[in-house]
């Protein structure tokens, strides 16, 4: 893998993580890296506003400057982080493999998913909505019986229109949600659903901006997770109190407000460790 730079909006949420890591002792020796000292963390790399590869090959959005902040409570500073691709349906094969030592990848939180891996957090409380173009008339849930839905393959979303929403729906699963948002521009799809986190970061890029408009339905509470691999009880205690710092600091909101801010989100307080909201 090649490492990759950090962003200067997670550089900066950083600092006041690395001000507290003197305190705390480092965790490079209990990383899974091919050595250096480095920490390999899963990421998405398609997801504005929450996990995005820029151009120049740096990272920006919330899920990143969690992550990076929690790299440095572990003791881990910007160039010793390196972030890897973990698309929904390989989360739980990259944490048993070793490929990365810990998740934070719009990961939420479910029973079956805590029978193969373990979870710190949540740090964000989501809620599954819809993406429909400006003029659309979809306005419930049950109006996507007899209509092109698209989502990403394992995600929970996808899961959740099947059983429950609209089971007539017909549903177009695929590997990104960069092209479930190419499907709805030209029409191919006519939603698109996934947590109202990511939806928004979308809808805020600037070759989409007027197009698309948020249902503002809360199909489901989706509790952001870290996810670590089964059993690793150490780095889930660590991680979880760089949660709680990450709040108590005020970093958490300013994470907020750096990536959600501009596509007017309004997102849920800050959850508590260890409180599934269902």
């Amino acid at each position: 893998m090649q490492l990759r730079k950090v962003t200067a909006a997670s550089a900066a949420v950083l600092a006041l993580a690395l001000s507290a890591t003197a305190c705390g002792g480092s965790d490079k020796g209990d990383d899974n890296s091919s050595g250096g000292g480095k920490i390999k963390i899963g990421i998405k790399y398609d997801q504005p506003g929450l996990g995005l590869q820029e151009p120049d090959g740096s990272f920006s959005g919330f899920d990143v400057d969690v992550a990076t902040y929690v790299a440095g409570q572990l003791g881990y500073k910007p160039d010793q982080i390196e972030f890897v691709q973990t698309k929904s349906a390989d989360r739980e094969n990259a944490l048993a493999r070793g490929d990365v030592k810990f998740i934070a990848a719009t990961y939420s939180i479910t029973d079956e998913r805590k029978q193969k891996v373990d979870f710190a957090g949540p740090y964000l409380l989501a809620h599954q909505d819809l993406l429909v173009k400006k003029a659309s008339t979809i306005a419930k849930g049950t109006d996507l019986n007899g209509k092109n839905l698209c989502s990403v393959t394992g995600s929970t979303s996808a899961q959740n229109v099947q059983k429950t929403i609209a089971p007539k729906a017909n549903l177009k699963e695929v590997s990104t949600y960069s092209e479930c948002i190419a499907g709805l521009q030209s029409g191919s799809v006519d939603a698109v659903t996934t947590d109202d986190s990511i939806l928004a970061g979308f809808a805020a890029q600037d070759k989409y901006k007027g197009q698309f408009k948020l249902a503002g339905l809360k199909l489901s509470n989706e509790n952001y997770g870290v996810g670590v691999k089964k059993g690793d009880s150490a780095t889930l205690d660590k991680i979880n109190t760089a949660l709680e710092k990450m709040v108590s600091d005020g970093s958490w909101q300013k994470a907020v407000d750096a990536n959600f801010g501009p596509a007017q989100y309004k997102n849920e307080p800050a959850p508590k460790v260890g409180v599934i909201v269902k």
